[in-house]
């Protein structure tokens, strides 16, 4: 009977370790001023061209800021531990797009594109959707620079930074980065959510 116990204590222990108590805060990894975003493949026809998209979120007002949970009660706080209303203004996404073979992933999807594959990334859209419950809005980038590589010069990749002004934002809202092809097809999308 003793060994039995004996042998039953340590899953005993660490079920009763796994197990919050009440009122017990839980605390996320910190946010960083740069997060990866994801990726997609996609394949262009009739070139047969793949192009990469890699996504990164920039925000240096996040920093050091965490999701705290409480059950219905979850809020984010900055650094400092002074909880956030709103989502940072300031806030931009570097987006990569190249026909390196960077991925190992196979295409998700074939878009049809007239342009060669290098005129293709020149001619990419950005627009970010705001979610606010089942609200939806469309914004506009307040800025797309092309880093790097200049567009006059010919090359197989391009980066941008696609910033947002964002006022008021509440930090329950979700955001959604579109890349949008020539066409104005949707190739893509990038979401970022604080809480």
């Amino acid at each position: 009977m003793k060994a039995g116990l004996y042998r039953a204590a340590p899953i005993l222990l660490a079920a009763t370790m796994a197990v919050p108590s009440v009122g017990q805060i839980h605390t996320g990894p910190s946010f960083h001023s740069s997060m990866p975003a994801g990726y997609t493949v996609v394949r262009l026809e009739p070139s047969g061209a793949i192009v990469s998209f890699l996504g990164l979120v920039e925000c240096s007002e996040i920093e050091g800021a965490q999701q705290v949970s409480q059950g219905l009660n979850a809020k984010v706080v900055d650094a400092h531990g002074v909880p956030l209303r709103t989502f940072p203004q300031h806030l931009s996404f570097r987006i990569t797009a190249t026909l390196r073979k960077t991925l190992i992933d196979p295409p998700l999807d074939t878009v049809p594109s007239s342009e060669s594959p290098a005129e293709f990334l020149l001619k990419l859209g950005f627009r970010l959707k705001i979610y606010h419950g089942l609200e939806r809005r469309e914004v506009s980038p307040d800025s797309v620079a092309m880093i790097g590589v200049p567009s006059d010069v010919a090359y197989d990749e391009r980066v941008f930074r696609v910033s947002f002004d964002l006022e008021d934002l509440p930090v329950t809202d979700r955001v959604v980065l579109e890349i949008v092809s020539p066409d104005d097809e949707v190739l893509t999308h990038f979401s970022f959510g604080v809480l």
